[in-house]
């Protein structure tokens, strides 16, 4: 078990939370709810949009049909907007969404260091100021939607080593921050190159918290034998890795629709439930949801193959048997494997 509450710190494979026998997995959607700005641009405090959050009506419409009950995963702009609690409250307090947090530390109190690309990733930051701004977005959700939030991501991925004990002294119980089979070290963030796809406990002098990664699998002839193979050709140049995948020896394929065909995603899914993960995580940016916020939703027509992506694959897992499931249910179905206090 992870005794120094460092979500960094992966535990042995002994300690995965697995599938009992006969068990299906589940999925869950969880939708990062975020202002809509540049990507490419300087990161500001201030600057951004919020164009993107009448389309949270849309979204939230289309799942319900589906049966499906995500988790929006809230920032402070997002928080402050009166239109995206009047969208998401009634919904989260009818049993049909879902509210956790999201921190994007440079728009989000207290404004107490530079904002650089480096300041971006929450876990780099003087551990108390992390703090303050994760209880300060904590109780802010708490405020506006009437429920504290106990499921957290860390805006760009970026825990520190301090994360998992501050997440369970602020009462969160699940970390949806590790993004398995990405390397983030070239812009100052973390490298989860070698993380688990399996949830896991991190234990901590305040309590335990489940770490629900994000589902990246390696496909092609080589499957997860090339995983190395393609961490060594992409520290060489994205180029390598893109032929690598061209050549069909291997390709890392995140179950999502920002950049993943459908037919890729089914195929991950494909390989996650041969691999018996008992949670699939599918994941994207609110921005995605109107035109021209995100480079992977341009247009109407790109719109429109962003919900059919959702057709296929939910069809897909609904095939294979596996069911949606929620925040509340993962943690209620981890329960049984939580650490010893």
């Amino acid at each position: 078990m992870n005794s120094a509450g460092n979500l960094h710190a992966y535990p042995p494979a002994s300690e995965w939370l697995r599938l009992e026998v006969d068990e299906p997995p589940r999925f869950w959607v969880t939708i990062d709810t975020e202002e809509d700005f540049d990507w490419a641009a300087p990161f500001a405090r201030t600057g951004y949009r919020l164009d993107s959050v009448p389309a949270l009506a849309a979204c939230q419409s289309w799942f319900e049909r589906a049966g499906v009950v995500p988790i929006y995963l809230v920032d402070w702009p997002i928080v402050a907007d009166d239109r995206a609690r009047d969208i998401l409250g009634p919904a989260e307090q009818g049993g049909r969404c879902e509210i956790g947090a999201q921190l994007h530390p440079w728009v989000n109190p207290p404004h107490d260091e530079e904002v650089c690309a480096r300041n971006s990733y929450t876990g780099n930051l003087p551990p108390a100021l992390q703090r303050a701004k994760m209880a300060a977005l904590r109780d802010a959700i708490r405020d506006r939607f009437g429920t504290a939030p106990t499921v957290y991501r860390a805006g760009r991925y970026g825990l520190g080593p301090e994360t998992g004990a501050m997440l369970a002294e602020l009462g969160f119980r699940c970390d949806s921050s590790v993004r398995a089979g990405f390397d983030y070290r070239a812009g100052h963030g973390p490298d989860y190159r070698a993380a688990p796809l399996h949830p896991w406990w991190c234990r901590t002098d305040h309590g335990a918290v489940l770490e629900v990664p994000l589902t990246t699998v390696f496909g092609g002839l080589l499957g997860q034998a090339g995983r190395g193979l393609y961490h060594r050709a992409t520290g060489r140049g994205g180029r390598i890795g893109a032929a690598l995948a061209r050549l069909g020896l291997v390709e890392r394929i995140a179950l999502t629709p920002e950049g993943i065909p459908a037919e890729r995603a089914c195929e991950a899914i494909d390989i996650a439930i041969a691999q018996r993960l008992p949670v699939l995580t599918l994941s994207f940016h609110s921005p995605s949801l109107q035109p021209g916020n995100t480079p992977y939703v341009r247009d109407q027509a790109e719109l429109e193959l962003f919900y059919r992506w959702w057709d296929v694959v939910l069809d897909h897992l609904a095939r294979r048997g596996v069911a949606a499931t929620t925040a509340a249910d993962i943690l209620a179905r981890a329960s049984h494997f939580a650490p010893a206090a």
